[in-house]
């Protein structure tokens, strides 16, 4: 093969090489994640909204602001589900139950622009609720005053954030590192990449490609 067709074809594969490894965009969303703990097991990310949940007597609900690519790597509130700790001195009414609730603010880092989280960044209660009462009520009951959308998803806790609501985040990263991607509901569509390139990639990758082949078939011809 001539040197210039050579030359051409190396051309493009390195040029489809510097597309791979460009930085890709991963898409997080910001907004407040809902955290639940049954009898003073583990924090579990919530399969409902507060709204809907209706924790038992004993139980602990968490919420934490935060900018999260998914539920596996959303951050958990940053202080346990100790409901001993948190309503061991409340007794318990009948027609009423107690409900342990950790606000979490999260950090600098996550609050959208133009705010801050407030200066205490944790807030933890004990909720007296009616028995049929709802996660949102126990809520309500130690961080109010609560925020929501027009669909009902929880925007804001104790007035923070005041503004935005589960909105999209867009920053770079290394595009070997594989970003999970969801809203904030386990329902909400994944956008971006899953296990493989991106589609800008493989997009870029295949216009490189061709740039290449017509560089070597004129090589060829010319030869």
């Amino acid at each position: 093969m001539p040197a210039r067709v050579t030359g051409a074809a190396a051309g493009a594969l390195l040029a489809l090489t510097a597309v791979a490894a460009a930085p890709a965009q991963a898409a997080g969303y910001r907004y407040w994640s809902f955290w639940e703990s049954d009898g003073g097991k583990p924090w579990t990310y919530a399969t409902q909204g507060p709204a809907t949940a209706r924790p038992a007597d004993g139980d602990a609900l968490g919420f934490r602001f935060a900018i999260s690519n998914g539920t596996d790597d959303t951050s958990l509130p940053s202080v346990a589900p100790d409901f001993p700790g948190i309503c061991g001195g409340v007794e318990k009414k009948d027609g009423t139950k107690r409900i342990a609730v950790v606000v979490d603010f999260g950090g600098p880092a996550d609050a959208p622009p133009g705010e801050a989280p407030p200066k205490k960044l944790i807030k933890v209660g004990c909720a007296e609720v009616r028995e049929d009462a709802t996660g949102a009520e126990a809520l309500a009951a130690v961080a109010k005053p609560l925020r929501y959308d027009g669909s009902a998803m929880l925007c804001g806790i104790a007035g923070y954030p005041a503004h935005g609501c589960g909105e999209q985040v867009t920053e770079k990263t290394p595009a070997s590192k594989t970003p999970a991607s969801a809203g904030p509901t386990a329902s909400t569509a994944a956008e971006g990449s899953g296990g493989g390139p991106s589609f800008g990639v493989l997009v870029g990758g295949a216009a490189v490609l061709a740039l290449g082949g017509a560089a070597i078939w004129k090589a060829r011809r010319r030869a």
